[in-house]
């Protein structure tokens, strides 16, 4: 009974705040905007934004300026507060770019933040034109290693020319060592610190053409992202009892505990290879088998602590230790042994007979040898008396002739002498 009457003067003081808090935002004074804002150079890929203050704000406003950046209509959700009439921002040359700037009274209700001052920065050259895929690698904190691709719309006779700049430099340097691979540009330039070096800046990177058609890119990258590290080699790799040594190359120009290492490794089947990982540029691996051959590489990759990069470095070469024994070996043994055993036994029978003849020839029987001894006697009579034959029938027709040629040759003679008479 008495609920609606208690809360009848609730009611009436929100009503009064209502007002009072309405009152006070509708004469919530609109803060004047910054002037003459625009942009300049300091270096290539970094401009430099400029406003001046607003006029008639009020001494007790704590003035900020909030400015943000929009490339191709679209926000870069990089909104910044600051008491500095200026911000140093990096560009991209190829896209629009757009930087708005309000003032607004922090901690204060009683004014409201100015309306956004904006201005562009628009791209120069034909679309399409302009380099892409343009990434960079840090290799072993000695040179940097550039590569990109032509635009699509570039003609081929396009000469890329690559610029780039970080703080430290008093001018932006050009790239001079150029190749081409594959329809890929790339660019070799020397990029290096002081061996105890903790913080590095970012460096800026300019992609162009000499050309007014080609469109130019710009590209700032944070150096500590790009870093690989050169491949490890070999030192040492030794096998003591039943435990493998491993010993490799530690890098030169990295900060000391700055590198960890991956070791793969297996013995024969590249399905069950294993990797460890370790803090120094040596390990063993114990309990292996003496009777495999072991396969090792390894690579290096730098610790977060030191760097942001996420890139290992190349494999090493692969090095074995160990010899794997060979089950052809074996299957080729177990039947070799049987059949040269048996091969071996013939030849050694052969050769027993043969030499038990020799040592006991065996003793002729007499009556074989009568027979064969009467048998030749018998074919050798034989042959004589056919012999005998043939030898009087040649004879006899040698006769005939020789007395058949006395005939002939005698009634010449008788003829002659009478002649002669």
């Amino acid at each position: 009974m008495d609920r609606p009457g208690t809360s009848l003067p609730c009611r009436l003081l929100l009503a009064v705040c209502w007002v009072v808090t309405a009152g006070t935002a509708a004469g919530a004074k609109v803060l004047p905007p910054p002037s003459n804002l625009d942009y300049s150079f300091i270096q290539i890929c970094t401009l430099n934004w400029t406003w001046n203050p607003p006029e008639n704000v009020s001494s007790s406003c704590d003035l900020e300026y909030s400015s943000d950046i929009v490339i191709d209509e679209i926000p870069q959700d990089k909104r910044e507060w600051s008491k500095n009439h200026f911000r140093v921002t990096d560009t991209f040359l190829n896209e629009e770019m757009r930087f708005k700037v309000r003032s607004e009274c922090k901690y204060d209700n009683t004014s409201k933040p100015s309306r956004w001052v904006e201005t562009s920065l628009l791209p120069k050259g034909i679309p399409g034109t302009a380099a892409v895929d343009l990434s960079c690698i840090w290799h072993n904190l000695e040179y940097m290693v550039c590569t990109w691709r032509p635009g699509e719309n570039a003609g081929s006779d396009t000469n890329y020319s690559l610029f780039y700049w970080f703080d430290g430099l008093k001018n932006h340097k050009k790239c001079n060592n150029y190749s081409m691979h594959k329809g890929t540009f790339g660019c070799i330039f020397n990029f290096s610190f002081p061996k105890l070096t903790n913080t590095y800046p970012a460096i800026s990177i300019l992609v162009r053409d000499d050309s007014e058609e080609i469109r130019p890119v710009c590209t700032s990258k944070n150096p500590t992202t790009l870093v690989k590290p050169a491949t490890p080699r070999w030192v040492k790799l030794s096998k003591i009892n039943d435990e493998i040594y491993l010993e490799w190359s530690e890098s030169d120009t990295f900060p000391q505990n700055c590198l960890f290492y991956e070791v793969g490794y297996h013995n024969g089947d590249v399905d069950s290879a294993q990797i460890i990982k370790v803090e120094t540029n040596y390990t063993s691996i114990p309990s292996v088998d003496p009777n495999s051959k072991y396969i090792f590489k390894v690579r290096a990759k730098p610790k977060p602590e030191c760097y942001s990069s996420k890139l290992y470095s190349d494999w090493s070469e692969e090095k074995s230790i160990g010899e794997k024994t060979d089950s052809t070996f074996y299957f080729v043994l177990i039947i070799a042994l049987p059949v040269t055993v048996a091969v071996s036994t013939i030849i050694l029978l052969v050769y027993l007979k043969r030499l038990k003849i020799l040592i006991l020839p065996p003793i002729p029987d007499p009556r074989e040898i009568l027979k064969r001894m009467f048998g030749e006697q018998n074919d050798d009579s034989q042959g004589c008396a056919k012999d005998d034959s043939v030898n009087a029938f040649d004879r006899f027709i040698k006769e005939e002739e020789i007395h058949s040629l006395i005939l002939t040759e005698t009634p010449e003679c008788t003829n002659s002498e009478k002649e002669n008479r």
